[in-house]
């Protein structure tokens, strides 16, 4: 038997890799995108009956931001771990955590049944998902990287970005067959119950996949380094906050835009649709499918395009074209054209996806092996109390206060200015080894780039 060339074998398993990360990061997203949806159309009914519509909505969304407030938390105690034990480990329990808080949210009593004990038992399971979901960008985005080579790691390590669309296609695609299947009184009655229960099923799969994946070869030599010097090394957070403080900022800043936007356009929408529109949330749910279906192909494009052009160019284009697309996204909105809203959604979606495809590459070479789960962990999750967190509330009490979508529009231009002069600020990272440490803010000037051949 003849015998398969190297890189034909070296192919094969980073695309295995690459699906272990794709699977297991779209589950985990689906759990959480899912919680964000339900917030939207149904938890206001469920748990926070007393109040009006509006009122009940803002509370929903209210423990859906507290998730975002144990994100960092997660993504340090995974950091820490990830930067000392490995990639893997922490992958497979930050999945199973995932799973378990979802699960036990489809057997949640209602506000009917137990009063306030309801919402504060799903306080606590959000708590529990943003933990896990803390943990699960930096590794499954590492676990990619540091695999593959300097010359295609953004096309490769994107795809484990497309689980984030994947996952809310995954979410909206089974709450809107309950929406068309079911009576609006079953829905809100026990139908909600279903997709978080679904979760258990998805997530032995992710299990059985992650399972089989071997550790990152990046991280095995730098603990081998390590090993062999004998020197002691401080927590990854002290090295992280004192050698490399401009590059968590500067990802901070990066995912700004990209976390307000992307929440505005699959989560807020849902709001406006139903209770400004008048429309069905269907419609909203069915937009957003379309356009989570062409966001998950494009990812890998913007990403690909990034080994090509640089990561900030292609960065750069998505940040200035969402300032300018939120303006026109809440005007095809308002024609309550099925067809023109999905597009308005989808072209906002393609934007979003020309910062997030290059994303993961970027800030994965901000930072040294040692150190790079617990500073891409702490800097995306940081952002994400800023950014994600708020921005369906933000968006809520814009339009409530001020009766416009202007004012929702403009606050978006706000968040892609703040990316853009990050993004500024950065140094090319396209084209760095992993190998080899890239080099703390603290050694080297702002723009030096350090490029291997």
């Amino acid at each position: 038997m003849t015998a398969l060339p190297a890189n034909t074998g070296k192919r094969r398993s980073l695309a295995r890799i690459v699906s272990a990360s794709l699977i297991g990061t779209t589950i985990e997203w689906y759990d959480f995108f899912l919680y964000g949806s339900a917030a939207a159309i149904v938890f206001n009914t469920v748990f926070f009956p007393d109040f009006d519509p509006l009122t009940g909505t803002l509370l929903a969304f209210s423990t859906y931001a507290i998730g975002f407030a144990a994100r960092p938390i997660g993504g340090l105690v995974f950091g820490h771990f990830g930067d000392r034990l490995g990639r893997k480990k922490l992958l497979v329990i930050s999945l199973m955590l995932m799973g378990a808080a979802t699960f036990a949210i489809g057997l949640l009593p209602t506000y009917a049944a137990v009063g306030a004990a309801a919402p504060l038992l799903l306080t606590f399971l959000r708590l529990v998902q943003g933990f896990a979901l803390g943990g699960e960008w930096g590794g499954a985005v590492l676990i990619v990287s540091e695999h593959g080579g300097a010359k295609r790691r953004g096309f490769w390590a994107s795809w484990p970005q497309c689980g984030a669309p994947g996952g809310n296609l995954l979410a909206v695609a089974v709450l809107a067959i309950l929406a068309a299947v079911q009576s609006e009184e079953t829905f809100v009655a026990w139908g909600w119950r279903i997709p978080f229960l679904l979760s258990a099923v998805l997530v032995v799969v992710g299990l059985w996949i992650r399972l089989s994946v071997a550790e990152s070869p990046v991280f095995l030599a730098a603990q081998r380094k390590a090993e062999e010097s004998g020197a002691t090394e401080k927590a990854p957070i002290v090295q992280v906050f004192k050698r490399s403080w401009r590059e968590v900022l500067i990802a901070i800043g990066a995912r700004i835009a990209e976390n307000v936007s992307y929440y505005v356009l699959t989560a807020f929408i849902l709001v406006y649709i139903v209770q400004s529109l008048d429309l069905s949330k269907s419609t909203g749910l069915n937009a957003v499918l379309i356009a989570s279906a062409v966001h998950f192909v494009t990812i890998p494009l913007w990403g690909a395009l990034s080994d090509k052009v640089g990561r900030r160019p292609v960065y750069l284009f998505g940040a200035v074209g969402m300032a300018i697309w939120g303006f026109v996204f809440f005007a095809m909105l308002d024609t309550k054209s099925f067809p023109v809203m999905a597009l308005a959604t989808t072209i906002g979606l393609v934007l979003h996806g020309a910062m997030y495809g290059p994303q993961a590459a970027f800030v994965s070479e901000l930072f040294r092996t040692r150190v790079r789960y617990t500073g891409m962990s702490i800097s995306s999750q940081l952002a994400s109390i800023v950014a994600g967190a708020v921005a369906p509330l933000i968006a809520v009490a814009l339009l409530d206060a001020w009766g416009t979508t202007v004012a929702v529009s403009i606050y978006l231009l706000a968040m892609c200015v703040i990316t853009t002069v990050a993004l500024l600020l950065a140094r090319e990272t396209k084209g760095i080894s992993l190998e080899d440490e890239p080099p703390a803010a603290a050694d080297v000037p702002a723009m030096e780039v350090r490029v291997t051949t």
